[in-house]
């Protein structure tokens, strides 16, 4: 989805009459991948994109970094283009550096122009990269090779009707295992498309979560465990619900995976300050807390023996966070070893007409399976 350029309002100044650029030049500014900044002759910001405030490089109508203004002052004086790479604390806590290059232009108009290149970034993306073809060659090699191990069972025990049924059904899981990681790939890669956010309506929270507890209705009662569901009030977010629905069904497999049999799995949906929160808890075997900040991680398994019993493919919680990433949310994790987990995801409240049309009612479901009331 292209990020539309934002309007900063600017004091008064000698090149205050430049109020606006051309319509070219923003149409073309808003499809660059590179953070994007336009000031006038005296460095007032006329437009920023939304991620050159993300990284604290405009706070209103002031660069916040010196070397970026300074750049921009040196071009406006001569109108010579420059381009540098630099190491800055990123504003305003200066805890993080960023690494940046920078590529400054004068527009011709009174406008200058700043394009910025986050390359810690770029650097991490190609080492995600490397590490996810290496990641998905060995993912797959696994239910490939039992494939083909246990065809040649099959056809050794061509004459033992048992042995090729047993056979047969190891086949067939290890084809769902393999369809399933297939799938995920394929989803992930969609997330971490150019666009993927071209079918956004706004979406009831409650519809959500009521349809992700539906796909893992036999999943939980197989297990004998309940699915309680709690909604304060009646929520909405702009988003796409197909992603919305994959994020929360990815959670609540999780959950269930990671359960005693006869346990509860809890969903609890709120809003606090125009944010809702999906909270998904368990009373499972917990993470070890060396573990917490890689959970998101891509084929990153807490209990890869758990993993392969289960089926799970290690990209659900990975796309969980691409998700939330894509709606402008974030998501989060707490966990203690032997008691349970709790995720929640975050994302913006919708506040349009549709959601101050909506009832204040509260709506508690719960899915059956046994019988066992959900411990706090």
């Amino acid at each position: 989805m292209t990020s539309k350029l934002l309007r900063v309002e600017h004091s008064e100044g000698p090149n205050s009459e430049i109020q606006e650029i051309p319509d070219e030049v923003a149409r073309i500014l808003a499809v660059l991948p590179s953070c994007s900044i336009v000031a006038d002759q005296d460095g007032n910001i006329l437009r920023a994109s939304p991620k050159a405030s993300a990284l604290g490089l405009v706070n209103r109508n002031v660069m916040t970094v010196r070397e970026i203004a300074k750049l921009v002052h040196a071009v406006a004086g001569d109108g010579d283009s420059r381009e540098e790479e630099m190491r800055v604390r990123r504003p305003p806590l200066g805890r993080e550096m960023l690494e940046l290059r920078v590529r400054v232009a004068d527009l011709g108009t009174g406008a200058i122009l700043v394009l910025i290149d986050d390359l810690a970034e770029e650097r991490r993306v190609d080492a995600v990269r490397r590490d996810f073809v290496a990641n998905i060659s060995h993912e797959l090699k696994t239910p490939v090779g039992a494939l083909s191990v246990l065809a040649e069972a099959v056809q050794s025990a061509s004459e033992d009707p048992e042995q090729v049924r047993h056979f047969a059904e190891r086949m067939q899981m290890e084809a769902t295992r393999l369809g399933h990681l297939v799938q995920d790939i394929i989803d992930l890669s969609r997330l971490q498309g150019d666009d993927p956010l071209t079918h956004s309506n706004v979406v009831d929270i409650d519809e959500v979560v009521q349809r992700a507890v539906e796909d893992v209705r036999m999943i939980a009662v197989d297990r004998g465990i309940s699915v309680v569901v709690a909604s304060e009030a009646p929520t909405f977010v702009f988003a796409d619900a197909s992603q919305l629905q994959t994020a929360v069904r990815n959670l609540l497999v999780n959950a269930i995976a990671y359960s005693s049999d006869g346990t509860s799995v809890a969903i609890h949906t709120r809003e606090i300050n125009s944010i809702v929160e999906i909270m998904v808890k368990d009373q499972g075997i917990g993470i070890p807390s060396n573990d917490l900040d890689r959970v998101f991680e891509r084929f990153y398994r807490v209990d890869p023996a758990r993993s392969r019993v289960t089926g799970g493919t290690g990209l659900g919680l990975a796309i969980v966070k691409h998700v939330c990433q894509n709606h402008g949310g974030e998501c989060a994790v707490w966990s203690e070893v032997g008691v349970g987990s709790t995720f929640t995801l975050r994302l913006p409240t919708y506040t349009g007409a549709d959601a101050e049309n909506a009832t204040n009612e509260s709506d508690i479901v719960e899915v059956p399976a046994m019988n066992g009331d959900l411990r706090s």
